[in-house]
This record gives C-alpha cells, sequence and structure tokens, in this order.
C-alpha cells in the first residue's frame, strides 16, 4: 500500500514539474524561433504529450491486441476536447487564435471524418499508415513554415512601436531545449506512475476491469496533455494550451494510427463500435470545436462545463454499452450525437450572451 500512495503523489509531482518545464521551454523556443506558442504548441509540444497514446498502440500492435490501436486514439482524441478543454476553460477562458480557424482546426475535423471514411473498409492497411505519417510530415512542415512567416510580418509591422522577441542565445535555446525534453520525459514517466498506482489500487478495492479501463486507463494516457493545457492556461499562455489540444488530436490519428498501421504487419482492424460510436461522437466533437471556439474567440467557462457535462454523458454511454455486451444503436448514436448538438447550441448561446454583456 505504501508504494500505491508514493506512485500516486510521485506521479502527480512528476506531471505538475513537467508541465511547468513543458511549458516554459515551449515558450522560451517559441520566442528563439520567432513563432507563436501556438505553433509550438501544435507540433513540438502537441509531439511530446501524444507520446503515450503512441507507446500504448505500438506496444499494443506488437502484442497482437490491434483492436486497441483505433480505440485509445479515438477515445484520447474524444477525452482532449471534452474533458481536458473544458476543464481548461472552466479554470480560465482560453484564448483562440485565427490561425485555428483559417487551418488547424479544418484539418483536424477532416483528418477525422477520413479515419471514419478509412475505416468503413474494415482495416487500416499499411499503405493508408504510410499515407497518414505523409500528411502528418506534411502538416508540421507548412504549420512552421507559416508561424515564421507570420512571425517576420509581426516583426516588421511592431518595427519601432514593440520590440519583437529577438533571437536567443545560444546557450538560452539549449536551457530551454532541455526543458522541454526534462519536461516531457517528467509527464510520461509521471503518467506512467500514477495510472500504475490507480490501476493497482482500483484493483485490490474490488473495481471492475471495464471501470479502470472507461477511468484511469483513457484519461491516463491523457494525463501529458491535460497537465500540460492546465499549467499553460494558468501561466497565460492560452493559445499554447488550445494549440496543444488541436496538434496532439491530428498527431494521434495521422501519427499514431499512420505508424501503428506500418508496424501492424496485417494493419489495425476497425470494430463495428467505433464505426457505429465513437468515430462518430469524435468527428461530431471535432466539428462542435468550430461554433464554440468561434463565439468572442475564445472558450468561455460556460463552454467549458458543458464540453464535461457531455463527456460525464458520454463516459456513462460507454459503461452502459458495456454492461449489456453491446455496442449503441443507430438510434441511440443519433440521439446521443442531437443532445451535443443542444448542448452546444445551448453553450454558445450562453458564450455570445456573455461576449456581449
Amino acid at each position: 500500500m505504501v508504494w500505491i500512495v508514493l506512485g500516486i503523489v510521485g506521479g502527480f509531482v512528476a506531471l505538475i514539474i513537467g508541465g511547468e518545464l513543458l511549458v516554459r521551454g515551449a515558450t522560451g523556443l517559441a520566442a528563439a524561433a520567432k513563432v507563436s506558442p501556438l505553433v509550438i504548441g501544435l507540433t513540438v509540444v502537441a509531439f511530446g504529450t501524444s507520446a503515450p497514446e503512441l507507446a500504448v498502440s505500438i506496444n499494443s500492435c506488437y502484442a497482437g491486441s490491434t483492436d486497441l490501436a483505433v480505440g485509445n486514439v479515438v477515445g484520447s482524441n474524444i477525452c482532449n476536447i471534452l474533458f481536458i478543454l473544458g476543464l481548461s476553460a472552466t479554470v480560465a477562458p482560453l484564448s483562440v487564435q485565427s490561425q485555428l480557424f483559417r487551418f488547424d482546426i479544418p484539418v483536424m475535423i477532416a483528418v477525422a471524418i477520413g479515419l471514419w471514411i478509412v475505416g468503413l473498409g474494415g482495416i487500416i492497411t499499411r499503405v493508408e499508415g504510410f499515407v497518414f505519417t505523409g500528411l502528418l510530415i506534411a502538416y508540421f512542415w507548412w504549420t512552421v513554415v507559416a508561424g515564421r512567416r507570420e512571425g517576420r510580418r509581426l516583426e516588421e509591422e511592431l518595427e519601432g512601436v514593440t520590440p519583437f522577441p529577438s533571437m536567443s542565445g545560444k546557450w538560452s535555446i539549449l536551457v530551454d531545449l532541455a526543458f522541454l525534453a526534462v519536461g516531457l520525459v517528467a509527464l510520461v514517466v509521471g503518467s506512467d506512475w500514477l495510472v500504475d498506482a490507480c490501476v493497482e489500487l482500483a484493483i485490490r478495492l474490488g473495481v471492475s476491469d471495464l471501470v479502470i479501463g472507461l477511468t484511469v486507463v483513457a484519461i491516463g494516457t491523457s494525463l501529458p496533455e491535460l497537465v500540460t493545457s492546465l499549467m499553460a492556461a494558468v501561466r497565460g499562455k492560452r493559445d499554447l494550451a488550445v494549440g496543444n489540444i488541436v496538434g496532439s488530436n491530428i498527431l494521434n490519428i495521422l501519427g499514431v494510427l499512420g505508424v501503428s498501421a506500418i508496424v501492424a504487419p496485417a494493419g489495425i482492424p476497425v470494430d463495428q463500435q467505433s464505426l457505429t460510436f465513437d468515430i462518430p461522437v469524435m468527428v461530431m466533437v471535432s466539428l462542435a470545436c468550430l461554433p464554440i471556439f468561434w463565439v468572442g474567440r475564445e472558450i468561455s467557462r460556460s463552454e467549458g462545463i458543458s464540453l464535461l457535462v457531455y463527456y460525464v454523458a458520454y463516459l456513462a454511454m460507454l459503461i452502459y454499452s458495456a454492461k449489456r455486451d453491446e455496442p449503441p444503436a443507430r438510434d441511440e448514436t443519433l440521439a446521443f450525437v442531437a443532445v451535443m448538438l443542444g448542448i452546444v447550441a445551448l453553450s454558445v448561446w450562453l458564450g455570445r450572451r456573455t461576449a456581449n454583456s
């Protein structure tokens, strides 16, 4: 029992330290590279915080449990938007930059729909894995190039008015890189400690494998995103918090599933429940980001709360389906999506009222 307590405490401490170092390092690198923290969040931070999903999916493919790969990615993406963004916005309203509307959110929606279309064939093949990975490389390249172009434009506009962050010295960049690397390692190690300790505690308390899987493991692989977004929101780097989630969702589909499909000799099967319920919910949640992010160019506290409520409903639906041992029917999925539309409409209306008041 002592080791369980030490694991939980040590895991939380490592997560907090890792999140703080990651935000510090990412912000410093953004200034050195003359790009916004949003660009770093969409690329470097997103890649680092998706490491647990990548490790779980690759290990499951090597172990022959390829069906876990799709569920891990889809569940993580839903958790990222509903739970992590919801909780972060509840702590502090999150600002949303216009770049997200022009490019990144449409890409996130497109890759979610693309996964659904590919999954209709029943399997993600190795060739499709290479295509996914290639698209991810192209996305990263475009994001960095566009970010540097925007940085140069802002530097020219602000010349003589307000100082633009200049390129840091060599040692400063090395320190930022060290912060970033140590922060990522601390996040991964801390999440492993915390998940292992919580699973062991749940087993000793007699909690079922179902509850453990739907709560501890599902949220556990998203802990790096959660801590990074919360720390960024608390420190006022709110565009980094949003960029981390959007970039992570894109990377989960294109990178995690892409690499996993390349590793798996026979490809990654897509089960019926994912096609009829989980992936449609992920697509709907991704689409819901557009109206929610658009109002006031921020995610308000009321919208954050609505996202959390819907995540609780999603978990309840999963538990209900698992207990009756059959996936949700089409009518149940449609009803669930209709409830999502109602929640989005209500939260957008409340956000508009708050912005106009």
